[in-house]
């Protein structure tokens, strides 16, 4: 029981001190994993046994016999699950030929350049090199996230870090599945008829489940036969089912299935999606916790002696400086990357828990039915794993600054709110080259706002959702444009010293317009007479954005004047003779104007004098 409790608690602790100093969990994780295992049993317990012991001799500890091979199979299929309802089918379209590339080419390219170097160093066989080399195609984004989200990228960067992350999962533990299947069946991996006819049951079978099951659970949810209540334990359950379920039919198609039914169910616009999404993210904090602890306990020093030597030194950098940049560089030839960005790209290629959990499964398995050189797979693949998150997470943003990919200024804009007010001004602001992120809770007003070609985001503000999303890490100006004083002062005081670095800024409140301009905060957007009903009634009345040339500040004053007592004109941004825009505060006064600016303005249109 103290076994159980303990995993638990430093597991939590471990999540705790990754977001404390801004780590990837995995890095605590497996660290204390290996010290309450092999650690301990060889430097700190006086009988050599491990503080925690998931197996011992083979049928005792936590997981006797094949329990903890259950274990992780279950516990991984419900993280490969959720993150297949982060795929969105719309979001992976945008991203460019290169994550295609990336994951169909890199994966290749990692595939056959592991296996070849993991060969020919350890000599291993060739079976259990293309094991090793399937396994850590996989970088994911349960490792990468916490890194891209601390150093402000560009965007197309990010995104293709964190697309890859997301979609190679999946592939890269099809990958070994599929060679695990080739390596049991008919016993010595020998490539018969009955191995080809495994591989396609295992493709068969895991859509076919994952496909039927998902629009199962989705009709279900939609015709209200599950109460809410019980939403979140019957999608698990459902998960668990359909995982043992194909894995009846087709050994180890049910992870494939699982990822089939998470991104059929990501893609399905159901109203519930976001709770469940939300139910999901915390049970995989939980497993991930668990999982890594426990693996990382179950390693043997004995494992690790085997493998502390320049062999393991050559693969890891083998992996990291040829096998990562190989993948990159041929999967973004005429993609119009530049040479810097595809460096930082082949720099980030950290390996995460699908890596780690399938090693130990497989190569626990494999080790047990007595496979030649098994015994290497899962100490080689944490040193990958472990190497790889500990390289990056100390090394990225300084890497990213010495290359030149990072942002000296953050420019994008994040609108609180994205009603028809906040999405003229979006729209206008977009056209002008700046990245816009419009979030609100109200689906219909993130609808529209994409429909115009708008990037929206349904979230809550209230919630910490925002400040886990690596594509706002170029955010630098916050305008909160919603209806509610509440709502907008809020937004400014949670999220100024992320999204703010430029400025933070919201509309006037109805107390603020009958008091003196000079008295209003200089946070405040636009005019000081008006408020979100004025905006929005003239959005309703004039729905127009226009531009006008000021001819001197003199001219730029005559302007705002006109703007302070005419109800149908609202100024907005200053642009200055390079394109660049200024977001005008409620009070006016300390402007650098100059001669070929333009006021930014919405309503009826003004003449010159």
């Amino acid at each position: 029981m103290l076994a159980l409790a303990g995993i638990i608690i430093l597991g939590i602790l471990a999540q705790w001190v990754a977001w404390k100093f801004k780590l990837p969990a995995i890095l605590p994780l497996i660290l204390i994993g290996l010290l309450v295992g092999p650690i301990a049993a060889e430097f700190l317990s006086d009988d050599g046994t491990k503080w925690i012991e998931p197996i011992w001799n083979g049928e005792e500890g936590l997981f006797p016999g094949e329990s903890l091979f259950y274990f992780v199979s279950l516990a991984i299929s419900i993280i490969l699950f959720e993150g297949g309802l982060t795929l969105k089918i719309s979001e992976i379209k945008n991203v460019g030929s290169v994550i295609t590339k990336l994951i169909t080419l890199g994966s290749l390219v990692t595939f056959i350049v592991a296996a070849v170097a993991v060969h020919y160093i350890f000599n291993l066989t060739w079976e259990i090199s293309f094991l090793f080399s399937g396994l850590i195609i996989v970088t994911g984004p349960t490792v990468i996230t916490p890194i891209l989200r601390n150093i402000p990228l560009k965007k197309d960067i990010s995104a293709i870090l964190k697309w890859e992350g997301i979609l190679i999962d999946p592939i890269g533990a099809l990958v070994a599945v599929l060679v695990f299947e080739f390596i049991s069946v008919e016993g010595g991996g020998e490539f018969t008829k009955t191995a080809f006819i495994e591989f396609g049951k295992i493709i068969f079978f895991g859509f076919t489940f994952g496909f039927t099951f998902a629009h199962a659970l989705n009709f279900s949810i939609n015709k209200n036969f599950i109460p809410h209540y019980l939403l979140n334990v019957v999608s698990l359950a459902a998960v668990l089912g359909v995982f043992v379920l194909s894995d009846s039919f087709a050994h180890e198609s049910g992870l494939l299935a699982v990822v089939v039914m998470g991104m059929v169910l990501g893609n399905s616009n159901s109203a519930y999606l976001k709770e469940l999404l939300y139910f999901k993210e915390s049970l995989s904090v939980l497993l991930i916790s668990i999982l890594f602890i426990l693996l990382s306990a179950n390693i043997n020093m004995s494992d690790l002696w085997l493998i502390c030597n320049w062999k393991t030194a050559i693969l890891f950098a083998v992996v990291v400086f040829i096998v990562r940049p190989m993948g990159v560089f041929l999967s973004s030839i005429n993609s119009g990357l530049q040479l810097n960005e595809k460096l930082f790209i082949s720099w980030v290629g950290p390996r995460g828990i699908v890596a780690a959990g399938i090693a130990s499964l497989f190569g626990l398995k494999l080790a047990k039915n007595g496979v030649v050189g098994a015994e290497y797979i899962t100490p080689l693949v944490f040193v990958i794993v472990l190497g790889t998150v500990l390289l990056n997470a100390t090394t990225a943003r300084y890497f990213a600054k010495a290359i030149g990919v990072m942002l000296t200024k953050s420019n994008g804009i994040l609108i609180v709110g994205a009603s028809e007010v906040s999405q003229l001004i979006g729209k206008y602001l977009s056209d002008n080259n700046r990245h816009v992120v419009l979030i609100d809770n109200n689906f219909s007003h993130v609808e529209n706002a994409q429909k115009l070609g708008l990037e929206a985001i349904k979230a809550d503000i209230y919630s910490d959702e925002l400040t886990n999303n690596i594509e706002l890490s170029d955010v630098g100006y916050l305008m909160a444009l919603t209806g509610s004083t509440a709502i907008n002062q809020y937004a400014i005081n949670k999220f100024s010293s992320q999204f703010g670095e430029n400025g933070t800024f919201r509309l006037v409140s109805i107390e603020e317009m009958s008091d003196d301009e000079l008295n209003n905060p200089n946070e405040c957007l636009f005019s000081y007479t008006d408020d979100y009903n004025s905006l929005s009634s003239l959005v309703n009345k004039i729905p127009e954005i226009h531009e006008i040339v000021i001819k001197d500040k003199a001219h730029y004053s005559e302007l705002i004047a006109i703007t302070n007592t005419d109800k149908d004109v609202i100024p907005l941004f200053i642009k200055d003779t390079n394109g660049e825009l200024e977001i005008i505060a409620s009070s006016s006064n300390g402007k650098k104007i100059q001669k070929g600016f333009k006021l930014v303005y919405l309503g009826r249109e003004l003449h010159y004098n």
